[in-house]
């Protein structure tokens, strides 16, 4: 039998779940993810000689930043309708899917394969055309130079070592006149990224803040900022 959703979206989760529902770019959204992320840490984690923190599951849960993201799109439809956007470190999918039902024409890409497919699934069951999804490292980028209109992701570096390799792949893929839009939840982590903007020849600026609530119970919403990038 297929899986059950809540006809609303979840509310102060308490507890990891399979299948959640989100609102978000005015609509719901339906997301199957990993069955067991205890498992799923643990199996990723066993053998201390194998372990990659890159490949740790970040992409199972839905973090703050996609559904800030997924709202800014919402507003700036118009400037993604029939362009080429790539979606850098898809996750679930949700700003993928997001893109493709407001009309971009979406390349979403993910450092795991695994990730892809539930985002692949994810898209089936919002009855959203697919994205050309595809495994990607940004520090080996697998599109043309400058064929990107926009580029976007949410809450894409959690280490400081990623952010040269952020900006490099940025200016192979951006187009000329094109912009990259990150969301972030305010880690120290992204005050040295745009630091690295003023001295590696881009300009950023915030354009978006959103208090999101959080999947799982806390005190206080997450604020998430959406900063817009160009080259200088």
């Amino acid at each position: 039998m297929p899986p059950e959703y809540p006809q609303q979206e979840d509310k102060a989760l308490r507890a990891y779940q399979p299948h959640i529902t989100v609102r978000a770019a005015g609509r719901l959204w339906q997301l199957s993810r990993a069955a067991d992320l205890e498992q799923l840490w643990e199996a990723m984690t066993a053998d201390s000689h194998d372990f990659d923190d890159e490949r740790l599951p970040y992409w199972t849960e839905l973090w703050p930043s996609s559904v800030a993201l997924a709202s800014w799109l919402h507003e700036r439809r118009h400037e993604i309708e029939g362009q080429n956007c790539l979606d850098l470190g898809c996750g679930l999918g949700l700003t993928a899917m997001v893109g493709q039902w407001l009309g971009a024409r979406v390349t979403a890409a993910d450092y795991e394969e695994e990730a892809l497919r539930f985002a692949a699934r994810n898209a089936k069951l919002n009855e959203v055309s697919q994205a050309l999804w595809t495994v990607m490292d940004w520090r080996c980028p697998a599109v043309r130079w400058g064929s990107m209109h926009r580029i976007w992701g949410g809450d894409i570096m959690y280490e400081k070592r990623f952010v040269t390799p952020v900006l490099r792949f940025l200016g192979h893929a951006l187009a000329p006149d094109g912009a990259a839009w990150v969301a972030e939840p305010g880690r120290s982590v992204y005050d040295t990224f745009l630091h690295a903007l003023q001295s590696g020849g881009w300009h950023g600026r915030r354009v978006y803040a959103q208090k999101v609530e959080a999947l799982y119970a806390q005190p206080v919403p997450v604020t998430v900022q959406v900063w817009e990038i160009r080259r200088a």
